[in-house]
């Protein structure tokens, strides 16, 4: 887990210093289809693995109830954000 955060860490702190760098413009085009593709690909891998496969009515309703805590719990963070910080006729001058 620590690699993982550090490479995180790295990953920003390069994306800090080339966010200037026209070479790196075009890559946000590409990152929503990146993670479609690993989407993807974690699908695969997970429908290829026997034992989750044969385990899914096992873990099925705690599965998708955790699914679904999890989605309502991101929508209402991200109103929550949109509404802390899309706020029309704040006093902050832009």
């Amino acid at each position: 887990m620590l690699i993982i955060l550090s490479l995180l860490a790295v990953g920003l702190l390069i994306g800090h210093f080339c966010q200037r760098v026209s070479l790196f413009k075009g890559l946000e085009r590409s990152i929503s289809y990146t993670i479609f593709a690993m989407l993807f690909i974690f699908g695969i891998s997970i429908g290829a693995n026997p034992t989750v496969v044969d385990n899914i009515g096992q873990y099925g309703a705690q599965a998708a109830v955790l699914a679904v805590c999890g989605v309502a719990g991101s929508l209402a963070a991200s109103l929550i954000a949109h509404k802390l910080f899309n706020r029309k006729g704040g006093g902050d001058a832009e």
